[in-house]
């Protein structure tokens, strides 16, 4: 199994996850931003020159999303939950939470801090995309009220969007008002498969 990965990127959700299982895999590294992920060997592979790619044997899936409900349901069940469990619908919910609602406003800031050179930033912009995420973020802070995890235990859910809210936070959105989320946010960033995929 082969994953195609950027430190500080999507990619980390699908290193973390494979930690998580304990499954082997090969890592082709990138940085954000060079300029072979735009090349044509990369892009024959993902058109998209994004981060994460996996590759396994004859499978190649470009979504990260994707990427961890095919590895859950291939190797790792007790990670996923299907319609026979009590958690099913809630499970869904906040698996797909952070790429309809987090990351779209995270993206717009990264590019506004970031990625564009300093002379075609718009400070104003970034502003308004960080106050965006910090409003997406209240429904999950309600949702962790007593809990630990977002469906019950955890799940490839918390790979996901509990990955989007540690970049919201190192993004400097403001969680003084989201408790529950700065504890959720500890617990997974101290998980030794999230610490390995940090370290990759």
């Amino acid at each position: 199994m082969k994953v195609y990965f950027a430190p500080q990127s999507r990619a980390v959700r699908t290193v973390w996850l494979l930690e998580e299982i304990g499954l082997p895999y090969e890592v082709e590294k990138f940085t954000l931003g060079q300029k072979e992920m735009r090349g044509p060997d990369y892009t024959s592979i993902n058109p998209n020159g994004r981060v994460p790619t996996l590759i396994d044997g004859d499978v190649t899936i470009t979504e990260s999303t994707a990427i961890a409900q095919y590895l859950g349901a291939k190797h790792a069940p007790e990670l996923i939950r299907g319609p026979e469990d009590a958690n099913f619908a809630v499970y869904l919910q906040w698996l797909h939470y952070a790429e309809g609602m987090i990351m779209g406003p995270m993206g717009n800031h990264v590019v506004e801090t970031v990625l564009l050179p300093p002379e075609r930033r718009n400070p104003e912009l970034a502003m308004r995309a960080l106050k965006l995420m910090g409003r997406t973020l209240g429904a999950l802070e309600t949702q962790m009220d007593g809990r630990a995890f977002l469906a019950g235990d955890f799940t490839i859910a918390d790979t996901i969007t509990g990955h989007a809210v540690i970049m919201a936070r190192r993004l400097k959105v403001d969680f003084s008002g989201l408790p529950n989320l700065s504890a959720y946010a500890d617990r997974l960033e101290a998980r030794p498969a999230f610490q390995a995929a940090e370290a990759v």
